[in-house]
Parts: C-alpha cells; structure tokens; sequence
C-alpha cells in the first residue's frame, strides 16, 4: 500500500502531527531542514533527528512518490519531465530558463475536465486531483535534477499552469502553496509565484479572499461569448460578465495586477476586431491587467486550430497597445520538443495502448 508523501505537509501540520504521535513539535524544524535545505530523499538521511522519530516517519510517510518517465531537453535549456506517480499514472512537469531565475510549470490534476477544445491537456479526461504532496514533489524532483548537475542553481518561480484546473483542486494547491512558499524551507515568494484558472468564478472570489498572496492568470482567450464558448466549454457555465465581476472582486479586494492569457487562434480570434473588442472588454481594468498574447503550439488532434502568423500577432499587440492596454507576447520555450501542454503525456500514454494492443 502506498503511503503519501511528507511534502504535503506545511510546518505547522508536520509540527502537529509529530505531536499527536508524542514527540516535540520543535522536531519538525530539524525534519523541515533535512527535506528542503539538505534535500534529503530518504529518512534514513535525517542524521539529526531521533532513530525513533525517523523510524515513525518512515512507517507513515514517502519522501519521493514521483518517477522520472521520460526527460526532453530543449536546445533553450528547457525541460520537459514526464513523472510516474505511485498507482501508474503519468504527469508533466516543465523547468524554464529565464532572465529573472529558473521557473517550474507544475501539473495538479491526472487529466483535465475543462474541455478547452483547443489544448492537449483535456485529450485525456480527468481520473483524479493531485495531492499536495505530488505537487510539491514536481518541484523537488526538478531540484534534485538541478542539484545533480551541480551548478548550485535553485528553483525561483513557480506558475501553476500544467495540466488540470488548480482551482478545481482547490485545498490540495492552496496546501501547496503554503509549502513551497515558508521561509525556512524551499522559501519561494508568493510574488514568483502565479496561478492560472480557466475561469472558475467562485474559486476567483475564493481566492481572492484567502492568503495566499500569489499572482493570478485568467484564461481568457476570447474577447466575447460566441468565440469563448466555441473554443472553451467552461463559459457555458460562467460567461465573460460574471467572470469580469469576479475579476473586479479580486482587483478591489487585492489591489494586484492580473494577468489576461489570450492565445491566438488563426481566423478565431485574432483579427482586428477581436483586438479592439478585447481592448474593450479590458477597460476600466487597464491600469491592474496585462494582457499576454500566446502564440499556438498546434496539436495532431486539434487540426481545426492553426498558429497565427507573426504579422498578425503583432498587428493584435500594436492595435492593444494603441487602446492603452498593457499587453507581451509570451517567450516561447522548448519549442523543439513537445512544446504544448500534455502533448508528452498524452503521446506516451497513446503509445503504451498502442503496444499492449499489439501485444494482445
């Protein structure tokens, strides 16, 4: 029987938890320094903690429950690691190379529900939500590889924004959050730190009212209804109005920039009109968002969707940019490997059905 992984715990859970099982709650410091300043992988390694006490964890606890699969590495440094988790299911994690430090996009559902007909995350449907521990594992997995090769680099940012719907597993990434972002241990700030929704507006307002401080993205994609529903089945359920007042909510009730994701779908969404439709939309909104322009990383099983070109991405800026409207493009990364999200996962999971077919 499998057994969770120690990294789901904050300090004051781990702290609690020592206690109810008799032993000083000061002990989770020492075990909190062993896993996220020494990045110990086994308890057997906590040389300052009590035999008894690493005996304890080690009957309830896993450190690692993450297996490295499969490793691409872009000629850009990016990363792309495809993990296996305890009961066989696969997930992707992705380390970026920055100006500003080393970024990791970590995944937080097995699948996606959301349905955006666009993206290769949603090709398999959801079996399960992560746990904070797998979560948290994503970025230590990352580490340890950063601390193999030996060049003292650390993990700086964190965007949620793999596979799955963060705020559909709302308790288990707000776990994680607390964990990866405590001062004693990996001590990632809450402002390198950003989450995406596609739009949940009650997480949205949740959200906005926890303490989790970090920077939010909305999935936005669309400048109206009709295309927004076309391409994301989500919007049936909340529309741009309620998801623009729930995006004023936050705003009034944080006083911090958000940023607008829009990928741009050749003939869809990009045209002029949809530009200034956008620039519209946006406002009142303009002095707290910025709108990021994603070019499309085309996936086999989505062929109705085609790449804008480059002069039609920068027509799209340029008339945003005449509207007031802060906007970027975002920098591409490994573009030589299987760039879009859950591309990897989905082509090893098509591959390994493929084989055990033919093995029938």
């Amino acid at each position: 029987m499998s057994k969770p992984s120690i990294y789901g715990l904050t300090l004051d859970q781990l702290a609690a938890w020592l206690a109810e099982h008799g032993h000083k709650k000061s002990r989770a410091l020492q075990i909190w320094n062993a896993l996220y300043r020494e990045r110990v992988t086994e308890f057997s390694a906590m040389t300052e903690v009590k035999q008894e006490c690493r005996d304890l964890l080690a009957e309830h606890f896993a450190i690692e429950t993450l297996e490295e699969h499969t490793r691409q590495e872009s000629a850009d440094g990016t990363i792309k690691f495809l993990f296996r988790l305890q009961d066989g299911n696969l997930i992707e994690t992705v380390l970026m190379r920055h100006k500003f430090g080393l970024s990791v996009c970590v995944t937080t559902q097995v699948g996606c529900n959301i349905g955006c007909s666009f993206c290769a995350s949603g090709l398999l449907r959801k079996s399960r939500d992560l746990t904070s521990g797998e979560i948290v594992g994503q970025v230590m997995k990352v580490q340890l590889h950063l601390d193999r090769r030996q060049r003292d680099e650390l993990v700086t940012h964190i965007v949620v924004m793999g596979i799955g719907e963060p705020f559909d597993n709302f308790e288990h990434m707000s776990n994680f959050i607390r964990v990866i972002r405590d001062h004693k241990g990996l001590a990632i700030g809450p402002r390198h730190i950003t989450v995406s929704t596609s739009g949940l507006v009650p997480k949205i307002r949740e959200f906005a009212d926890s303490d989790l401080g970090t920077n939010l993205a909305i999935s936005l994609h669309a400048p109206n209804n009709e295309i927004r529903t076309q391409i994301m089945k989500i919007n049936r359920a909340y529309p741009i109005e309620p998801l623009m007042e729930a995006i004023d909510y936050y705003l009034e009730k944080t006083n911090r920039r958000i940023t607008l994701e829009y990928i741009l779908l050749r003939d869809i969404n990009d045209q002029p009109e949809h530009a200034l439709e956008l620039a519209q939309l946006v406002g009142s909104r303009r002095n707290l968002a910025n709108v990021n322009l994603i070019p499309y990383n085309p996936v086999d099983e989505h062929s109705q969707y085609q790449r804008s070109s480059k002069e039609t991405i920068t027509a799209f800026y340029d008339t945003l940019k005449k509207n007031n409207i802060s906007c970027s493009v975002r920098l591409e990364h490994g573009v030589d490997i299987d760039a879009a999200c859950g591309q990897l996962r989905s082509k090893q999971i098509r591959s390994e059905r493929k084989r055990v077919a033919e093995g029938n």
